[in-house]
């Protein structure tokens, strides 16, 4: 059973749904953070396809952080990503915050993400 606080993001969540799309163009990046760990996948939802994802667990943010649920694990995926999908040829992407507040590690991997070269 989900707690109360838990309903509510995914309510909110929903509603951000409904006015964010990602194209091949143009994906989307949605954001997904726990307790312990944080990830972030860039989705394409005209073919219902991720197109790449990244998490606080691969090898090369977890050798970087000692937790992987603080803001600074979540610069490093920030960095890490934003790298990752520009090698793949994405420069713009539609930010999808998952329902989250924009601040606290959502906010730290916008930035970081934002001072890597991704634009959003």
């Amino acid at each position: 059973m989900l707690n109360i606080t838990e309903v509510k993001r995914i309510y909110r969540h929903r509603r951000i749904r409904a006015k964010i799309s990602g194209s091949a163009e143009r994906p989307r990046m949605c954001v997904h953070r726990s307790l312990k760990n944080m990830s972030v996948s860039v989705i394409d939802d005209v073919t219902g396809k991720v197109l790449m994802g990244l998490s606080t667990l691969a090898k090369e943010v977890k050798g970087k952080v000692k937790n992987g649920g603080n803001i600074k694990a979540a610069e490093v995926l920030g960095e890490a990503f934003a790298k990752l999908v520009l090698v793949k040829g994405i420069k713009s992407v539609s930010f999808d915050r998952g329902g989250y507040m924009y601040h606290g590690r959502v906010k730290a991997f916008a930035d970081a993400a934002r001072k890597a070269g991704l634009e959003f």
